[in-house]
């Protein structure tokens, strides 16, 4: 009976792990930019607030490198959201904190 509790919770784990990893993957997002380039609209949401601006640029030595400047916004439900446009593809997406 162990061994069979064993197994499931063995087979739990490892789902649990692979589960995790693409909780956190970036989401396309639909956004409409201001001139200076801040989010106004996120996913037909109209931004209540930045709360936080920040860019990532890291692997520029390689063929796949990040050119990320992500805003921390709230929108107009409330609803608080991670939204960051890919300055190498030249979209927009959401991510979770």
């Amino acid at each position: 009976m162990s061994a069979v509790g064993g197994s499931w919770a063995s087979r739990a784990h490892t789902l649990s792990r692979a589960t995790a990893g693409r909780l956190n993957v970036p989401r396309p997002a639909l956004v409409e930019n201001s001139v200076d380039g801040t989010p106004c609209v996120v996913n037909r949401q109209h931004v209540v607030c930045v709360r936080e601006e920040w860019r990532v640029v890291d692997r520029w030595w390689t063929e796949e490198p990040i050119d990320r400047r992500y805003y921390e916004v709230v929108l107009e439900s409330g609803q608080n959201v991670c939204v960051y446009r890919d300055r190498e593809r030249g979209c927009w997406f959401t991510q979770r904190g």
